[in-house]
């Protein structure tokens, strides 16, 4: 009993998060495909309408049900899905002889990666400001307080994030499931009144109108990609919910609820289209329910973009794990699901990012322009990669990928179609993948440069502890405990090297601590450390492997306790340690711009200014300012 419960609050949680982009899609879609103010402007007719409602049936069943759901949310790196995890698992587990293939697969997974932080910025504004632009259907005179009232929401909007993606679930999600009921039902008027609708369910239509009238129906693709924008967050948010539960809300609840209502907004088209292509969404809803449905609506669209907010979260942290981004301050905000996190400092670059186009475009219309190319990009990229890895990884027949060519090449038609919209605002989502891609490889360039110095500057740890053991004197040894905080157990720490060339002195006591962050929300304490003498037994110098939950809290301090008993088991004086005598030392970097090869000026310039959004070491691990030594060294980049 209460594992069914905790499965439907997840489910309800993930209809709160992971579906409000594309479960609000409905609101634009079909209008875009057939507005007059398009480049391109789709002529209304019966047989244009059934080819366009089956071509969004048939693009949502293969792109999100089959591509997304089916397949590629099967590759999963511990519980987190998204691009990022992708890259991981060609990384992790490359043969050497594939190596060449999986460094141009990364390389381009990264640029999948940087699209999706431009659909993080699109997404809000175009989902808020089209359902806020259903009050000009109720009251057109007020159409003046579209852009007023559509910025005060989605600042409201990124300011509870850091409430955390379950309680924003919790709160959202009872939202989504009234969303949901009402377009289906909305849908099913439609579909009731006029019937010859369902006949777009078949794949004659849509193939029909795209090969017997390529001319319209290509140019149409790029607005009826819109009904598949949030499928790249389903994967993205996977680890906030898991798979299971993401899973069974769509294909039992979002799908129908989706299809339906495209198929009512379709069989309303039919019957008057000369009034329904200016808004067929709110023109299907009966008039007594406009003003509650345009309220809905905005709350819906509000949750739609906490879909790719949370999925630009969980992008980041991976980003960051595997060395294309620093460490970023992330907070945890659930003991159940490692995913749910809420990272301030890309909160509020997105909050700033999407106010700036709301105020630039001015509406939906034109932003759907800017749209497509982003996400289509994206979801390319993830079909390449993910088959890459069914193919290498896990051995897959060859003959599945005679399916691989059939969904990459529709792929690659709608984003053929959307880079059609280049002159008219599609590159911009192109402009922000190549300055987040720039970002993003130029940090891993200049970190993998960086710790190739530092590992020469800090030496082999082992050889390091050889060498005070020959030193002649021996070194002086002072009363109290010295904790050196290191990266491994490779090499020395840079502060601990330089106290001993500069001081001539050591700790009584000196432990090198590593710390380790595991995927699971809590460590035992019984679980919590490690000790290595590093081969002496008599000489007070220990290597402590430090072991954390996400959840728990990362206080070096915390660790007296537990380190009390192992020290004094392990030395032969039996004196405890005490927290007011133990000394924090910690090494820092400061990386200048040198003559070293390998990155061009302007790139070292920008790796320096990204240095910078590095978290506090010694705030994160809870480290005392009064006894906390901070010893730095220089390194030309």
């Amino acid at each position: 009993m209460r594992q069914s419960t905790a499965r439907g609050a997840l489910e309800l949680g993930a209809l709160g998060v992971v579906f409000g982009d594309i479960g609000t899609s409905p609101l634009y879609t079909v209008q875009t495909v057939f507005s007059p103010s398009d480049p391109h402007p789709i002529r209304v007719s019966a047989e244009n309408v059934y080819g366009v409602v089956s071509l969004i049936f048939w693009s949502v069943t293969m792109i999100v049900t089959v591509t997304y759901v089916l397949l590629v949310m099967r590759a999963d790196n511990d519980g987190e899905g998204g691009i990022m995890a992708l890259i991981t698992l060609i990384r992790r587990h490359s043969a050497p002889s594939g190596r060449h293939v999986a460094l141009v697969l990364a390389a381009l997974g990264v640029f999948g990666a940087s699209l999706f932080f431009g659909d993080s910025m699109i997404t809000p504004a175009i989902s808020v400001l089209s359902a806020i632009e259903g009050v000009k259907v109720v009251a057109p005179s007020v159409g003046e307080l579209v852009l007023p009232l559509t910025a005060a929401i989605l600042i409201g909007l990124f300011m509870i994030q850091r409430l955390g993606t379950g309680a924003v679930g919790r709160l959202f999600g009872p939202v989504m499931a009234v969303w949901f009921a009402a377009i289906s039902a909305w849908g099913i008027r439609g579909v009731v009144s006029n019937p010859a609708i369902l006949k777009a369910l078949s794949p004659y239509y849509a193939g029909e109108f795209l090969f017997g009238h390529f001319g319209t129906a290509f140019f149409s693709l790029s607005a009826v990609v819109l009904a598949v924008t949030g499928a790249e967050a389903l994967y993205a948010d996977m680890g906030h919910f898991g798979r299971g539960p993401v899973t069974r809300a769509w294909l039992f609840l979002v799908f129908p609820a989706c299809i339906l209502n495209y198929m009512g907004q379709g069989a309303l088209v039919l019957a008057d289209p000369a009034r329904a292509v200016s808004n067929p969404f709110f023109l299907l809803v009966p008039g007594w329910a406009r003003i509650p449905m345009v309220i809905l609506a905005a709350a819906a669209t509000v949750i739609a973009s906490q879909a790719v907010i949370s999925g630009a979260f969980s992008v980041t942290q991976q980003a960051a794990q595997i060395g294309y981004l620093p460490r970023l301050r992330i907070l945890h905000t659930s003991e159940e699901q490692a995913g749910q996190i809420y990272v301030p400092w890309i909160n509020w670059a997105l909050c700033v990012a999407v106010l700036a186009l709301v105020f630039t475009f001015r509406s939906s219309t034109a932003l759907a322009f800017a749209y497509g190319v982003a996400v289509t990009g994206t979801i390319t990229i993830t079909t390449l990669l993910f088959f890459y890895i069914a193919r290498s990884q896990w051995g897959w027949p060859a003959w599945v990928f005679a399916g691989a060519g059939v969904l990459l090449a529709i792929d690659l038609l709608f984003f053929a179609a959307n880079m059609l919209k280049l002159p008219h605002g599609a590159w911009l989502p192109l402009l922000i993948g190549v300055l987040v891609f720039t970002v993003l490889t130029t940090w891993q360039k200049g970190r993998q440069l960086v710790s190739r110095r530092r590992a020469l500057a800090e030496g082999p740890l082992r050889e390091f502890v050889d060498e005070l053991h020959g030193r002649q004197p021996p070194l002086y040894r002072v009363p109290g405990t010295a904790i050196f905080l290191n990266r491994d157990k490779a090499t020395a720490p840079l502060a601990m090297r330089a106290n001993v060339e500069h001081n001539q002195v050591l700790h009584d006591h000196v432990l090198i601590l590593a710390i380790d962050t595991l995927p699971v929300p809590h460590v035992t304490d019984a679980d919590r450390l490690t000790l290595d003498d590093l081969g002496y037994s008599d000489d007070g110098i220990y290597h402590v492997m430090a072991r954390f939950g996400y959840m728990d809290n990362p206080s070096v301090p915390s660790l007296i306790p537990l380190l009390q008993p192992l020290l004094r088991h392990a030395v032969e004086d039996g004196h405890p340690l005490r927290s007011g005598k133990v000394s924090y030392f910690l090494s820092t970097i400061e990386v200048r711009r040198g003559d070293t090869p390998g990155m061009s000026p302007w790139r070292k310039r920008l790796f320096i200014a990204t240095a910078r959004l590095n978290a506090d070491a010694a705030e994160y691990f809870r480290l005392p300012r009064d006894r906390t030594v901070i010893m730095g060294s220089r390194i030309d980049l």
